[in-house]
């Protein structure tokens, strides 16, 4: 059938069958497809949306269409860990060693950071020698040995999603659940996990705003996990604020040491210990998540947990005492504070705001060519609930002089607070789980 005829089917909604979907992806990839055709199919599914099985067709269709890794060689149920993006969202760097001293294995790729979010790979490399790059061999083996690897993803993971995502980044059509859906669960798949844990973020520091389009999202991705045979399960949480206190790639690392010490901020320490807990019921390490919990919270008490941070660094070419001598990381010269011009409690914190703000130091790139400064970055030395005073710290900025570029991020960062007179109520960190039997509050 002609591309045409497909546009159409679609637009009028139809559902496109497996085999035609295959067909799409196929000529994208190839190019015999040009780019507008395949904008106009990416619109046609905004306005008409996709079943479940269409979705579905979608995601196996584009994990297929590069290379799709095999971890058959490596033992026991591997569990992989996926949050939709963030500000100061430093979970894998805590999770990875954390299931897998609680015998979960985590073999994860992952990828570098892109406007106001920070990337897992760019902060691993703030340690001294740590190496993103391993063989297959050598991947299989680490993961083997020590039971955790985090590595960047391979540039030929579903290529389909690549050239797919850069027309819809430009022609509008990013915001539909399915192609949504079928974007990240196409690189989850591809990457070869058992299991697959979901953190979804909403708020204004995420691309869901709200809740509800969270779960929604959610919902489309369990469902794809379940249609596929990989087990599945999303857990909703907030970033209306940056998590933690640290928003910067050394400074991101320092801070998953702390929590990895038993100590760290408690937003972050208890988002770890949740999505950890579903990490070892999906890796079959616990009968629920209760129990879970309490092996993910003796494993940091005993400091089993740091010592896997240790062994992974070591092993990827790292310098594992950073885990006891956190100084040993990337430091910026200069530590800014920024003063509260009223008396208050902070209501809010536009988190984007704080990721653009530490991007224009230098933590972030602004196109995926620039350099990243590993030692710069934004330290909130107040978050939602508390109380700032007139000329009180709201947070510092960490950089290479006090210059204008440090006076623009300051500007940018006292704009993204807002306070009040009276406490703000109380917002959960942990909204909701989905699964493939419903949504649990």
């Amino acid at each position: 059938m002609r591309m045409v005829d497909l546009i159409r089917k679609k637009r009028t909604g139809g559902e496109l069958s497996e085999a035609e979907i295959r067909s799409i992806i196929s000529g994208i990839v190839s190019g015999e497809i040009p780019d507008y055709q395949t904008a106009a199919w990416a619109m046609a599914v905004c306005f008409t949306g996709m079943s479940d099985e269409e979705t579905a067709a979608l995601t196996m269709a584009m994990a297929h269409s590069g290379d799709v890794v095999d971890l058959s060689a490596i033992r026991g149920v591997k569990v992989d860990k996926h949050s939709t993006g963030g500000v100061g969202d430093k979970t894998t760097l805590i999770l990875a060693p954390l299931v897998a001293a609680c015998g979960v294995r985590v073999a994860k790729m992952s990828g570098r950071g892109l406007g106001h979010t920070g990337g897992t790979i760019d902060k691993l490399e703030s340690i001294a020698g740590f190496r993103t790059e391993l063989s297959r061999e050598a991947f299989f083996a680490q993961v083997n040995e020590i039971g955790a690897a985090v590595i960047g993803q391979s540039g030929n993971i579903a290529p389909a999603d690549k050239k797919l995502y850069a027309l819809r980044d430009v022609t509008g059509t990013v915001d539909s659940i399915p192609l949504i859906a079928s974007s990240v669960m196409s690189k989850k798949i591809a990457a070869g996990a058992d299991a697959i844990l979901l953190d979804v973020k909403y708020g204004s520091g995420a691309f869901m705003k709200t809740a509800e389009d969270a779960i929604r999202l959610a919902q489309a991705m369990v469902a794809i996990g379940t249609q596929v045979g990989r087990e599945t399960v999303a857990a909703i949480s907030d970033m209306d604020q940056p998590l933690g206190r640290f928003v910067g790639n050394a400074l991101e690392v320092l801070e998953a040491i702390e929590v990895l010490r038993g100590e760290g901020p408690d937003d972050l320490r208890e988002l770890c210990l949740a999505l950890g807990a579903h990490m070892l019921v999906l890796g079959r390490r616990a009968a629920d998540p209760e129990s879970a919990r309490a092996r993910l919270a003796e494993a940091l008490a005993s400091g089993a947990a740091l010592r896997k941070l240790g062994a992974m660094i070591a092993a990827q070419g790292g310098d594992p005492a950073v885990t006891e001598r956190p100084e040993l990381l990337p430091a910026a010269p200069n530590r800014i504070p920024v003063l509260s011009e009223t008396d208050g409690y902070v209501h809010g914190i536009d988190a984007e705001a704080v990721g653009v703000a530490a991007m224009r130091l230098g933590a972030g790139r602004a196109a995926k060519d620039d350099a990243i400064d590993h030692a710069v970055g934004i330290e909130l030395a107040a978050k939602r609930g508390d109380f700032v005073q007139r000329g009180g710290t709201l947070a510092y900025l960490h950089a290479r002089a006090d210059d204008a570029s440090a006076g623009e991020a300051r500007s940018r960062l006292l704009a993204t607070y807002r306070l009040a007179a009276e406490p703000p109520a109380s917002l959960p960190l942990l909204y909701a789980v989905v699964t493939q039997y419903g949504v649990r509050y």
